[in-house]
C-alpha cells in the first residue's frame, strides 16, 4: 500500500506546483502581451506607409509643376577699369562721376568776317552775346544790336571781396532797359563773394529784387558769378571749396525758386579745383577760357572766349560769349548757300586774352580772372549746353 504523504510534503508539493505555474505564467505573459499588441501594429503600419506614399506623391507633383527659375547671374567681379583722367596744367585730375562731357566739335569753331568766333553745326549757329557792367560806361544799345549781337548778360550788383558789403551796379537799370528796348535777349549776373550759405541767400534775395521789374523780359539765364579775387586780402581767402560749392548751390536754388534759369560762371581753375561741379549739375554752366576753342572737359552752355571784344556802341573792351542752347529766340538757322554764293574769305584768327590764372598755382588769390576788366568783378561765364546736333 502506497504511503500517504505527510501534510508537510503536500504543502511542499503544492508550493512547487505554484512555483511552476508562476514561472510558466511569467513566460507566457510577454507572449500574451505580444499577441494582444500584434493586431495594433498590423493596423498602424499600413497607415504609415500610405501617409509616406502620399507625401512622396505630393512632393513629386510640386517639383514637376514648379516653374523653372532663371539661373542667378554670377556676382560681378571687382572692377579693374582704370578711372578716367585728364590733364590740367601739370596736374592729372580724375573725372567726376555722372558729369556730361564736352560735346563740341572743335573744327566747328571758326572766325567770322568781324574777327569774332562763331560755332556752326548741323544747320544751326550759336548766338553771340556780351556781358556788361558799370565798367563799360554808357552803352548805345541800338548800335550794339545792329552789330550782330544777339544777347546781353547784365550785372545787377556784387559783394565786395574786401569788406563783404553788398553793392548795386549803378548802370544796371539803364543797361537792362536799353538792351530790352533794342530787342536783345537779356539775362543778368551777380558777382558773389559769399562765404556762408546765409550770405549766399542774402545775395540771391538782393539780386532777385533788382530783377523783379524786368522778369517778363528776362529770357536768358540768371547767373551766380563766384570767383576768387583779392589775393590773401580777400575775405574768401582760404575758404574751403566744399563751402563755396554749398554757397553757389544755395544761391542758385533761390534763383530757380523765383522762376529763372540758374547758371554758374567758372574758369578751369575754379571749376576743376575749387568747386565740386558734380554737386551743381541741376544748373547751367558758363565756362570762361580765352582761346580759339574751349577745352573744358565737361559740358557747358555758354562760353566766354574773350575779354577784349570790340562792339559798336560800347566804348571799351567787352567780354564776348557764345550761347549753344536755344534760350530766348533760339539758335540761328543757317541758310543754304545759293548757287552764286561763294565761300567766305578766311580772316586772321581772333585776338584772345589768356585767362589770368596760373593753373598750377593752388593759391586761390592767384586763380581769379578779371573777366569784367576790374579788380572787384569777374564777368560771369555761362556753362554751355550743346547746340542741336
Amino acid at each position: 500500500m502506497k504511503e500517504q504523504p505527510t501534510q508537510r510534503e503536500e504543502l511542499e508539493e503544492r508550493g512547487e506546483i505554484s512555483e511552476r505555474r508562476e514561472t510558466r505564467g511569467r513566460r507566457e505573459a510577454p507572449r500574451r502581451r505580444r499577441e494582444r499588441q500584434s493586431p495594433q501594429v498590423q493596423i498602424n503600419l499600413p497607415l504609415i506607409l500610405s501617409a509616406l506614399a502620399l507625401i512622396v506623391s505630393i512632393a513629386a507633383l510640386f517639383f514637376a509643376l514648379r516653374p523653372e527659375q532663371a539661373e542667378e547671374p554670377p556676382a560681378p567681379s571687382p572692377s579693374t577699369e582704370e578711372p578716367v583722367t585728364f590733364r590740367f596744367g601739370d596736374r592729372t585730375l580724375t573725372a567726376l562721376e555722372g558729369m556730361p562731357l564736352n560735346p563740341y566739335d572743335r573744327s566747328a569753331f571758326t572766325v567770322d568776317d568781324q574777327g569774332r568766333l562763331t560755332y556752326e553745326k548741323d544747320g544751326k549757329r550759336a548766338k553771340t552775346g556780351v556781358d556788361v557792367s558799370i565798367y563799360q560806361g554808357e552803352v548805345d544799345w541800338p548800335a550794339v544790336a545792329a552789330d550782330g549781337i544777339d544777347f546781353a548778360i547784365i550785372r545787377a550788383g556784387n559783394r565786395a571781396w574786401g569788406t563783404g558789403v553788398l553793392m548795386e551796379d549803378s548802370k544796371f537799370v539803364g543797361n537792362m532797359e536799353g538792351a530790352i528796348a533794342a530787342g536783345l535777349d537779356v539775362g543778368a549776373y551777380y558777382f558773389s563773394n559769399a562765404i556762408t550759405v546765409a550770405e549766399a541767400e542774402e545775395e540771391a534775395e538782393a539780386f532777385l529784387a533788382r530783377l523783379e521789374p524786368y522778369k517778363e523780359h528776362i529770357t536768358y539765364p540768371v547767373v551766380c558769378d563766384w570767383e576768387y579775387l583779392g589775393g590773401n586780402d580777400s575775405r574768401a581767402y582760404g575758404v574751403d571749396g566744399r563751402i563755396i560749392t554749398q554757397c553757389i548751390d544755395a544761391f542758385c536754388k533761390k534763383v530757380a525758386e523765383a522762376g529763372y534759369t540758374p547758371m554758374i560762371y567758372f574758369n578751369e581753375y575754379c571749376g576743376y579745383i575749387k568747386m565740386d561741379l558734380s554737386k551743381l549739375t541741376d544748373y547751367q554752366f558758363w565756362f570762361a577760357q580765352y582761346s580759339d576753342a574751349p577745352s573744358c572737359f565737361y559740358d557747358f552752355q555758354f562760353w566766354q572766349y574773350s575779354s577784349k571784344g570790340k562792339v559798336a556802341g560800347i566804348g571799351s573792351a567787352v567780354d564776348m560769349n557764345l550761347c549753344f542752347v536755344p534760350y530766348g529766340k533760339g539758335l540761328v538757322d543757317i541758310p543754304e548757300p545759293g548757287p552764286e554764293e561763294t565761300e567766305p574769305v578766311e580772316s586772321d584768327p581772333v585776338e584772345t586774352a589768356p585767362v589770368e590764372t596760373d593753373p598750377a598755382d593752388p593759391a586761390p588769390e592767384d586763380s581769379g580772372t578779371e573777366a569784367l576788366g576790374t579788380v572787384i568783378i569777374d564777368a560771369p561765364p555761362v556753362p554751355a549746353v550743346p547746340p542741336a546736333r
